[in-house]
C-alpha cells in the first residue's frame, strides 16, 4: 500500500499570489459546500457568492466546471491524508482510526455527487481518480495497521473493505429516512466488527 505521505497531484494554487490563493480557497470552500448540499450541478453564480467574489474571479481560478470539480475532488481527499498524517502518532491507534474513519463518512457525503460528475467526463480509471483513490487506501493502511500492531483491530481487516463498508454506510444514511444518529450507529457496528474476537 501507498504510504500517507504521498501527496495528491500539487494543485495550481500553490503558486499564486496571496490575494490570489485566499480567493481560490474560499472558492473551493464554498463548492465543496454547494456540491454537498445541491449536487454537482450547482449553479456556479451562487458558488461565487458565498465565496463573496465575482463570477470572473471565479471562471479565471476555474474556466470550467469540470476544473472546479475536480480542484474540489483533489481538496478534500489531500485533507483526509493530511488527517490520517496527524492521527498517526496519536496515543490511541483505535481512536485514530476511529477519528479517520469519521472523515471519510464526511468526505463521502461530499464525494458521492462529486464522483459521478467525474466519472461521467473522466472515466473510472483516470489518473485524478486513481492517484485519489491510491491516497485514501494508503490513508487507510496506515492507520489500520498500526490498530492491528496494536492489537486493538482484528488482524483479518481490510483497509479497502472498511472504505467500502464506510461508503456503504454513506450510501444507506442519505437514501434511508431522516435520522440524525443513524450515521454514528452504523458507524460504531463497523467499528464493533473490527475488534478482535475472542477466543472460542
Amino acid at each position: 500500500m501507498t504510504r500517507t505521505s504521498d501527496q495528491v497531484p500539487p494543485r495550481p494554487a500553490e503558486q499564486l499570489r496571496a490575494d490570489a490563493r485566499q480567493n481560490h480557497a474560499r472558492l473551493i470552500a464554498a463548492a465543496t459546500a454547494a456540491f454537498a448540499e445541491r449536487g454537482a450541478d450547482s449553479p456556479l453564480e451562487d458558488i461565487a457568492r458565498r465565496a463573496g467574489v465575482g463570477i470572473g474571479t471565479l471562471y479565471r481560478h476555474f474556466p470550467t466546471r469540470q476544473a472546479l470539480l475536480e480542484a474540489v475532488y483533489r481538496d478534500q481527499v489531500e485533507a483526509l491524508r493530511a488527517r490520517a498524517e496527524e492521527l498517526r502518532d496519536s496515543d490511541s491507534p483505535a481512536d485514530a482510526l476511529a477519528a479517520w474513519l469519521r472523515a471519510l463518512v464526511a468526505f463521502s457525503s461530499t464525494k458521492h455527487s462529486l464522483t459521478t460528475a467525474l466519472l461521467e467526463t473522466l472515466g473510472k480509471d483516470s489518473d485524478l481518480l486513481s492517484a485519489c483513490s491510491t491516497v485514501i487506501c494508503g490513508a487507510a493502511d496506515t492507520l489500520l495497521t498500526r490498530a492491528q500492531q496494536a492489537g486493538v483491530v482484528r488482524q483479518d481487516a481490510d483497509p479497502l473493505d472498511v472504505i467500502r463498508l464506510v461508503h456503504a454506510v454513506n450510501i444507506a444514511t442519505q437514501r434511508g429516512p431522516t435520522d440524525p444518529g443513524q450515521t454514528d450507529r452504523l458507524l460504531g457496528l463497523i467499528l464493533d466488527g473490527l475488534r478482535p474476537q475472542p477466543p472460542g
